[in-house]
């Protein structure tokens, strides 16, 4: 037709459904992950408040499990749960009156002594301590054999040359043991320095099935899940309105038209 022309006008922005920070759908979306996220992130904190408590340790009778000054997280537990192996926050008044933490070795009607060949012996077995330093004498913190009386427990600390243990109250009435119903709770893990969770004593497995550990690392999940949530979904806004700034920039730059 002549000198008449047609011209066919670009589409600008994204088509339908997109706005000024992307598409309606991605905004329900980022708005969901947000909120979810800060369930999962509050929940699994409110959840490890009511489940453990923290502590500081501020002598070196447990190391090299624990270190004087480690920050620590004890599962809140009912005495009865207690098992051999398990390092445990108690306070017994004849100890002392501040919270202690100890490993038990022996629970009620078993028979403890030590060293036989510079081994624990539980029960009439020898039990093999890993978790002690590795320099630790044959022999250290020798006593005769004790019997636990039922509901008590028999502790000693890792580092047997320096802890004030049940081998320092052999002639209280009690015979160094401890109520099982003075114990708060049972350690799972050294959040500071970052140890992590602490090794199952798998010497004690011959006498019994030892304890689980809590829900730490379940909580852990939760949070860090929680918090990728967020953050992913808060950062969506500003991503989709680079992208739309980045689109429109194009569009503005290709020809108005084809003739």
């Amino acid at each position: 037709m002549g000198g008449d022309s047609m011209t066919h006008t670009a589409p600008r922005g994204g088509g339908p459904g997109t706005g000024p920070v992307g598409s309606r759908t991605g905004q329900r979306l980022s708005g969901l992950a947000v909120a979810l996220g800060l369930v999962l992130f509050l929940g699994g904190f409110a959840w490890g408040a009511v489940v453990y408590r923290p502590y500081t340790v501020p002598t070196s009778s447990m190391t090299p499990t624990i270190d004087a000054g480690d920050r620590i997280l004890a599962q809140r537990v009912d005495g009865g749960a207690v098992r051999r192996g398990d390092v445990v926050v108690f306070k017994d008044a004849t100890w002392a009156n501040a919270p202690m933490v100890k490993r038990v070795v022996a629970v009620g009607g078993d028979t403890v002594s030590c060293c036989q060949d510079g081994k624990l012996r539980v029960n009439g077995k020898e039990i093999d301590e890993t978790y002690l330093p590795a320099d630790t004498p044959a022999g250290t913190s020798n006593f005769p054999t004790v019997t636990v009386p039922k509901g008590r427990l028999f502790l000693l600390g890792d580092e047997r040359g320096n802890s004030v243990d049940s081998t320092a109250h052999l002639t209280d009435a009690a015979g160094g043991t401890v109520a099982r119903s003075a114990v708060d709770a049972r350690v799972d893990a050294v959040v500071w320095p970052m140890k992590g969770m602490l090794e199952r004593p798998t010497g004690f497995e011959p006498l019994g099935t030892l304890s689980s550990p809590g829900p730490l690392r379940t909580i852990t999940l939760l949070v860090l899940a929680g918090a990728v949530l967020v953050l992913g979904g808060g950062a969506y806004g500003p991503i989709a309105k680079r992208t739309d700034a980045a689109r429109a920039r194009r569009a503005s730059a290709e020809p108005a038209g084809v003739r």
